[in-house]
């Protein structure tokens, strides 16, 4: 019985790789992107390095398997990996989530997360309700839990938490300011906006998802930034724009919320119209 269990979850998770996006696991080199803030990331999940006198922050873990690729990019800048000394998650998805451990393992950094998401990182296992299941990762231990408006300081580099729940509840963004030519730029790595597969309607491990995706949506559009860097990286065509020199772009976020809104809008509804339809 053992046996079979085990190749049923190496079916499971074969099936699960092969939906992946090839560009998830593609490697590329690092990326300058703006003042201390490089790209270190695959092509399709990005992993966001910051430099400071103090040593380096790292903005997500990706994939277990891209750790290898981040790694290389990381030494390529010239940055020991054990001057790395904070991870931060953007939120405990699989794809976000799952190369912590062993970033942590091979760094000693700590980790720092957003309260509501600290739980499911410390387990590995996911918050909520998807339609495409229980996808698991490496748990990571988090040294620290950051709630809403909290300051992460490094050198001289400050992060500030803007919690985003609803893509997850502990689903966060991060803000913080650099100098561009003498004069501050405001940099915000976004967390994900989208469904993605969260089931809106009769979500039994998080009944609270629609209130927050709307509250997030309420609270970003409150927010100025200047440059945009989410955690997929196409969602803003972040190595497109760096690469043309238009990174600076304030009227990107308010455009990148109204079409999440709008979408996470339209999915309710045909939540909502799947679940009071007759069986």
């Amino acid at each position: 019985m053992r046996t079979i269990a085990f190749l049923l979850a190496l079916i499971a998770t074969a099936a699960v790789a092969q939906r992946d996006p090839p560009a998830w696991t593609r490697p590329i080199p690092p990326v300058p992107l703006i003042g201390p803030v490089t790209y270190v990331g695959t092509e399709g999940l990005a992993a966001y390095l910051i430099r400071t006198r103090a040593g380096a922050i790292l903005i997500d873990g990706t994939l277990e398997e891209n750790v290898p690729a981040i790694e290389r990019n990381i030494a390529a800048i010239g940055v020991p990996l054990r001057s790395v000394k904070l991870l931060l998650n953007s939120h405990a998805h699989f794809d976000h989530a799952a190369g912590l451990a062993r970033l942590r393992r091979d760094t000693g950094a700590k980790v720092a997360a957003g309260a509501a998401d600290a739980p499911s990182l410390r387990e590995g296992v996911p918050p909520g309700e998807t339609s495409y299941g229980v996808i698991r990762f490496p748990a990571v231990p988090v040294d620290r839990a950051v709630r809403d408006g909290e300051r992460l300081r490094l050198g001289e580099a400050t992060l500030t938490a803007i919690a985003t729940p609803g893509h997850t509840p502990g689903n966060t963004s991060w803000l913080m300011r650099v100098r561009r030519g003498g004069r501050p730029v405001d940099v915000l790595f976004l967390g994900s906006l989208t469904v993605a597969g969260n089931k809106l309607v009769g979500n039994q491990r998080y009944p609270g998802i629609v209130a927050d995706f709307r509250r997030s949506f309420a609270r970003l559009a409150q927010v100025r930034a200047d440059v945009i860097l989410p955690m997929h990286p196409e969602s803003a065509d972040v190595l497109g724009r760096a690469k043309a020199g238009t990174l600076i772009a304030p009227d990107l976020l308010p455009k990148l919320v109204a079409e999440a809104r709008a979408a996470f809008e339209a999915e309710l509804v045909r939540q909502q119209g799947a679940a009071a339809a007759p069986r």
